[in-house]
């Protein structure tokens, strides 16, 4: 398989999901006849709309999603009863990113200024909120797609995926704010399994597959399979933050050392970084964002790849891809319908080699 193949089954699965969540975001300022605010007061709810649009419009890859679909599809799910979680799938990522955004104060998010610049933090921790109330609300519309048993087996996943990725979140800022030292590449995973390994691959692959009708046992293994798979995902994310643009949808580059983040590029410089090193280091990464200059940014990156942080990162990486891949090939005989099976299979590949 070639990656633009993979491009294109993402872009042509984004078409399909957008359509939903386009529609589905209608239902921000829909009310009951007893609840309904007075028509006067339209400008207000056409405000609350506006803002809750922001970010579902800019649209980003619809990565998760459609994985929700793939793994259905490989297991002989149609894809009508898919696209409902996957639309949901995809209001997660939007709310999250929102509060994300607030918790790191970001600058910038695909491209364009975070919603809590744009409008204030208070109303962008609301627009959070309001995505996430439509999340369980799209959820619940499963009833009329899957049935109460499965629409009640999805909603469990979206617990189980939540509960362990704003728990890889509380970790992440404790660690941050603490300016911890001497993270071992263990204690970094801790955080991509959760906020990564579970909710960007394993928990869409799994969503699929529950629609599908898999059993606990190839529900376990396709966690597995998304936890390494995840692992990929991120370190390569933090390292396209250190070394690109992101194909221009980041102007800030080393946004990652300036919010303090715990990657295991800086896991290893703290690591392996001599003394007099380590002491500047540590200086650095105990400034707030605002404090930190672009060229301390800079020194960073530049002590990263003097002390092979970005080769250390790399090596792991590709470590980490061979395993999915073996671990597909000799446990995932279940997802067996192509051409679904084939882009899971191409994954972990995928990933590695994205530039985006």
């Amino acid at each position: 398989m070639e990656h633009q193949d993979f491009v294109e089954i993402l872009l042509k699965n984004r078409e399909l999901v957008w359509s939903e969540v386009e529609k589905s975001l209608a239902l921000i300022n829909k009310y009951d006849d007893f609840c309904r605010p007075a028509s006067k007061y339209q400008s207000l709810m056409d405000f609350h709309q506006e803002i809750v649009d922001v970010y579902p419009k800019r649209m980003g890859k619809y990565f998760r999603p459609c994985l929700v679909i793939l793994s259905g599809e490989a297991m002989g799910a149609p894809k009508d009863l898919l696209i409902n979680t996957a639309a949901a799938q995809q209001i997660s990522e939007e709310w999250i990113l929102i509060h994300d955004d607030v918790e790191d104060d970001s600058m910038e998010r695909r491209g364009e200024m975070t919603l809590h610049r744009k409008y204030t933090k208070e109303l962008a921790i609301n627009a959070g909120d309001a995505l996430q109330v439509l999340m369980w609300e799209i959820l619940l519309n499963n009833r009329k797609i899957l049935g109460t048993e499965k629409t009640f087996l999805i909603m469990e996943e979206f617990t189980k995926i939540l509960k362990r990725t704003v728990l890889g979140q509380t970790i992440e800022i404790k660690w941050t704010q603490e300016n911890k030292q001497n993270l071992s590449d263990d204690d970094v995973l801790l955080i991509l399994e959760s906020k990564t390994g579970y909710y960007t691959v394993a928990g869409p692959m799994r969503e699929g597959a529950i629609i599908a009708g898999a059993s606990e046992e190839q529900l376990e293994k396709i966690y597995q399979f998304g936890k390494l798979t995840g692992y990929c995902f991120q370190i390569k994310d933090d390292l396209l933050d250190l070394t690109s643009d992101f194909k221009g949808l980041k102007k800030q580059k080393g946004n990652d050392i300036l919010e303090g983040k715990r990657t295991i590029m800086l896991a290893h410089l703290m690591r392996t970084a001599k003394e007099n090193n380590k002491v500047i280091l540590e200086k650095i990464m105990q400034k707030k964002r605002e404090e930190k200059s672009e060229a301390e940014v800079n020194w960073v990156i530049e002590k990263m790849e003097e002390y092979g942080s970005f080769d250390y990162a790399q090596n792991l990486m590709r470590k980490y891809a061979s395993e999915a891949k073996d671990y597909f090939s000799k446990e995932l005989g279940f997802l067996k319908c192509n051409p679904a099976r084939s882009y899971l299979e191409y994954l972990p590949e995928f990933l590695v080699n994205r530039d985006h």
